[in-house]
């Protein structure tokens, strides 16, 4: 692709807030973020779209708002979906091919993907992924990457990730108004990973918790595979909400003592410390103890960790990892969180930022675990567009001809051009044997 063709925009929707964000890859591979804007949600309630009009507003603000700030139009997105709805089955397919001698090609694996999307799932539900944990050829198990090699019966299992396809419409509904057109829908926890966690996280084993607003997602990798996800239906609101009904006090001032103030160790929080909340409508101001605080908070943090353990666990692959745990998402900065973590589930525990990938300044804005999915979404995009290229180029390939030499476009003008060769040799024949036949 070109500079100006490298360029790709995305959308999260969130249940606090919504991030519109524009980057383009560099020389050296790595994601140059031109433009992004954040906006509070009001219209997102746990990672569901409720009011459609206030998540158009608040989308059109943060859309404006980078085409100012880049001074390129934008006219497709790639938007992220989660949400309570969101569950992951497993299933597994097969094909019997023609031949055993023939090559397994790109076309068989597209073909068992397809079947996957055409497995019985429950009224108003629709697929969003489908993907492959590992292929069987014959009777060789645990193969990553089929292609090129010979057999009769190709396997996979897949892991099949499940949504409501009214809240799918509704995401769509909403970009559509503002004037674009949704390239793609991705699961918000497969981005946070791919923004966040390495290489070696991903082969040694490690399971990513994003604690957002409203939702705490999961992904679950194995052996460089993703081997399981989860939506859990709470994040950090239901502990400023705590925070509130337990304190007597306003949710915002709920959510300012839980970023300024906040633990989730109790025992860690100083005895003698108290912070004075101004009373409601001039009543008596209050005072609150860090104790009391960081008790209220860590309650919640335990029971959001125990639920995801209880994921981990269903994903059978609890006692494989060997990176543990990555933290990310707003919730993530929570004070003495990464010690709970470990406390509850054994695991090691870091924090992960977005700044594996990213060109520039680590203290950027932008490298901040709240904008994880964020930047997630846009390498996502771009591992899409991979695959559409690659795709291209396979159903372009000339038997004989190394696909990968030459971009298809190339390869397609070679072929006009020997065509028309083909056709001005015919032409100039016919005109000699006319002439033959004359004389």
């Amino acid at each position: 692709m070109s500079k100006e063709n490298n360029i790709v925009a995305a959308i999260d929707i969130g249940t606090t807030k919504i991030v519109s964000i524009i980057g383009r890859k560099n020389e050296k591979n790595k994601l140059e973020i031109l433009a992004f804007s954040k906006t509070e949600s009001r219209g997102v309630k746990r990672g569901t779209v409720l009011n459609i009009e206030d998540t158009v507003n608040a989308i059109r603000k943060t859309v404006d708002e980078v085409i100012q700030q880049s001074g390129r139009p934008v006219s497709e997105v790639f938007v992220g979906i989660a949400g309570q709805h969101v569950k992951s089955i497993r299933n597994r397919g097969y094909i019997n091919r023609d031949s055993y001698d023939e090559e397994i090609t790109r076309a068989d694996i597209h073909a068992l993907v397809d079947d996957m999307f055409k497995i019985p799932i429950d009224v108003g539900e629709e697929i969003i992924h489908v993907l492959p944990q590992s292929f069987i050829v014959d009777n060789e198990h645990n193969i990553k990457n089929p292609v090129g090699m010979t057999g009769k019966r190709l396997e996979a299992n897949f892991n099949i990730v499940i949504g409501q396809v009214s809240s799918a419409r509704n995401i769509e509904k909403c970009v559509s108004r503002v004037g674009l057109k949704v390239k793609d829908l991705i699961l918000e926890p497969l981005a946070s990973a791919e923004a966040v966690l390495t290489d070696d996280e991903k082969e040694a084993g490690v399971a990513l918790i994003d604690i957002g607003g409203g939702t705490t997602d999961l992904a679950v990798y194995f052996d460089g595979i993703i081997r399981h996800t989860a939506v859990i239906p709470f994040g950090g609101n239901v502990v400023t909400e705590d925070i509130k009904q337990g304190c007597s006090i306003l949710l915002r001032q709920a959510e300012l003592l839980k970023v300024q103030f906040g633990s989730a160790l109790g025992d860690m929080a100083p005895d003698d410390k108290v912070v004075t909340i101004p009373g409601i409508s001039g009543r008596e101001p209050k005072e609150i103890s860090f104790k009391n605080l960081a008790y209220i908070i860590q309650s919640r943090m335990e029971e959001i960790i125990d639920a995801a353990s209880f994921e981990i666990e269903n994903s059978g692959f609890f006692d494989q990892l060997s990176a543990g745990i990555v933290l990310t998402g707003g919730g993530a900065l929570l004070t003495h969180l990464s010690q709970l973590v470990k406390f509850r589930t054994g695991l090691d525990v870091r924090i992960g930022s977005p700044n594996e990938h990213l060109a520039g300044e680590p203290d950027d804005e932008i490298n901040h675990p709240m904008y994880s999915t964020a930047v997630g979404l846009i390498l996502k995009a771009y591992e899409h567009i991979d695959i559409e290229v690659k795709e291209l180029i396979s159903e372009d390939a000339v038997p004989g001809e190394n696909p990968e030499e030459k971009p298809a476009v190339e390869k397609k003008q070679e072929r006009i051009k020997t065509t028309l060769m083909e056709q001005l040799k015919t032409t100039i024949t016919k005109i000699f044997e006319e002439d033959d036949i004359k004389m």
